[in-house]
């Protein structure tokens, strides 16, 4: 296994802040967060970053893991930012937060963790989707991913984001969406999830199947500070499908009005407070 070396975006935001990464799901780009990036980016430097083969990163020449995804995105960490940083990912970048936040926990200062989980699929079905990219190219799932990946309505609301998503997965390297599989199918980290101990949030959408409540509420459950909540009306890239709720979960959750030890300025812990915010 080999870290790859991944594309960063130029940061955005006022000099001197908090800086903020942004890890993509798979099949995608950076164009996931792009509605994202200016709110977050009011209080905060911004980056995203992209998977090997996938929008402005190189192909991998090399199997990689989640674990060597994580380096790549601490080495750009440590180049951009003189202290801990916060980090959202959806779905594979939110596997690559976890692996991040448990082998550079000096780095990580919040992790939130969208559309994901601590472990995802099968591992068989990773290796056969694996090989039916190799062989047909990543075009072959378009359709199934467009299902998979938006709520009813959602492409409806937004066609032009989402055909560009789309036609990011089709242009995607089909050898390195292939690695990516394979990282996925040796990706489990739900008996390492209690060593987090940085306040942590996950984000389920009420429509996803790929990782849906229970996948949050493992990892929220797992992590000694934890938090657990629902975006409405999304499926499994909240991102592009709610820019706007998407944004304002994660800049309440990074934002200065939060305590380092998971309790807010009203002294509840963030399991009190669960409830209240899916409300």
């Amino acid at each position: 296994m080999t870290v790859p070396t991944l594309s960063l975006t130029a940061p955005v935001g006022p000099a001197g802040a908090p800086l903020v990464i942004l890890g993509p799901s798979l099949g995608t780009s950076t164009i996931l967060w792009e509605d994202v990036i200016p709110a977050l980016a009011v209080r905060n430097r911004v980056v995203a970053w992209d998977l090997p083969g996938h929008g402005a990163s190189a192909p991998a020449d090399a199997p990689f893991s989640v674990a060597d995804l994580a380096d790549a995105v601490a080495e750009g960490a440590r180049a951009l930012a003189d202290g801990p940083v916060s980090y959202a990912g959806v779905s594979l970048g939110g596997a690559v937060g976890l692996e991040f936040g448990l082998r550079h926990s000096e780095l990580v200062d919040r992790l939130a963790i969208v559309a994901s989980g601590a472990q995802l699929g099968d591992p068989a079905a990773w290796h056969e989707r694996a090989a039916t990219v190799r062989a047909q190219s990543t075009s072959v799932l378009i359709v199934p991913s467009a299902q998979r990946w938006f709520a009813p309505g959602s492409i409806e609301r937004r066609p032009e984001l989402s055909g560009r998503l789309l036609h990011a997965l089709r242009d995607a390297d089909a050898e390195s969406y292939a690695r990516c599989c394979e990282a996925l199918a040796d990706f489990d980290v739900r008996a390492r999830l209690s060593d987090l101990r940085m306040p942590v949030l996950a984000l389920w959408g009420e429509h996803d199947a790929v990782a849906p409540e229970a996948k949050a509420r493992e990892i929220g459950d797992g992590v000694a500070h934890g938090r657990v909540s629902r975006l409405a009306g999304v499926a499994h890239l909240p991102p592009a499908e709610d820019p706007a709720a998407t944004a304002a979960a994660l800049a309440a959750f990074f934002g200065p009005a939060s305590g380092s030890d998971g309790r807010d300025d009203d002294g509840r812990d963030d399991h009190e407070r669960e409830q209240e915010q899916e409300q």
